[in-house]
């Protein structure tokens, strides 16, 4: 939709937007449960909102969206930073192991809401997945065919940003996985083809498999977002580096 491979929700500030709210709830207000989840929701929202507002200008640009959120997710993590150094080292803790992305602690209890939020806004992208691929032809094309470009793709991010959003609130951020499992999903299904559910099958394998290279190979049990990250960050250079040559060439 934003016709980069960058744009994902762990580099754009989204991710960060939820994260900061929780921090703030564990470490300064002492909340905890359910009211850090709907905080962090919230949060997520009015960030992606927020970074959204300021990338479209006088006409919507997907380059200028993630330069913006990669400023407001600097700005964001800075903040999570101090929030950090200032707390006690008990809630500190609790902060740390909210930050680091974990399965731990999930149980079915937490199974009718996600079920409910995945049905809802994983309708309606699955629904409009056919726009996804006039998008990435560009706001031209697509103003030719008569599809209402800016209402689409406002429909889109925020169907996504709330999925992300809320699931960060339930397992806090999980590095990675978005920035994965897209490209990914793209390569199994083919150049051209509908990627959404393919992409939504590879996150989950990648998040249970993460989960259990964490918690079963290792003497010490790792978070899954430790797993994630590692796997992912190598990718993120590797992208960085392909997008220069091309550059160069």
């Amino acid at each position: 939709m934003l016709r980069n491979p960058l744009a994902s929700p762990d580099i754009i500030g989204v991710t960060s937007g939820s994260s900061v709210a929780a921090v703030f709830c564990i470490l300064v207000l002492h909340m905890s449960g359910p009211s850090v989840s709907i905080v962090a929701v919230i949060s997520g929202l009015v960030i992606s909102v927020l970074i959204y507002l300021l990338s479209n200008g006088s006409s919507f640009s997907g380059s200028r969206l993630i330069l913006i959120g990669i400023g407001i997710q600097a700005m964001l993590n800075a903040v999570t930073s101090f929030l950090l150094l200032k707390a006690n080292q008990y809630d500190v803790a609790g902060a740390l192991r909210w930050l680091s992305g974990s399965l731990n602690g999930m149980t079915m209890k937490n199974a009718p809401s996600l079920f409910i939020v995945v049905a809802v806004f994983g309708t309606i992208i699955l629904f409009l997945t056919k726009y996804l691929q006039v998008l990435e032809l560009g706001d031209e094309f697509a103003t030719t065919l008569g599809i209402k470009m800016n209402l689409v793709r406002i429909i889109l991010i925020l169907s996504s940003v709330f999925l992300i959003a809320f699931a960060t609130s339930t397992t806090g951020p999980i590095a990675f996985v978005a920035f994965l499992a897209g490209p990914i999903g793209s390569k199994l299904v083919g150049k051209g083809a509908p990627n959404a559910i393919s992409s939504a099958l590879v996150g989950a394998l990648l998040v249970l498999g993460s989960d259990m290279i964490g918690q079963f190979v290792f003497s010490t049990r790792f978070p899954v977002g430790v797993i994630t990250g590692i796997l992912g960050a190598p990718y993120m250079l590797f992208l960085l580096i392909c997008i220069n040559r091309r550059g160069e060439s």
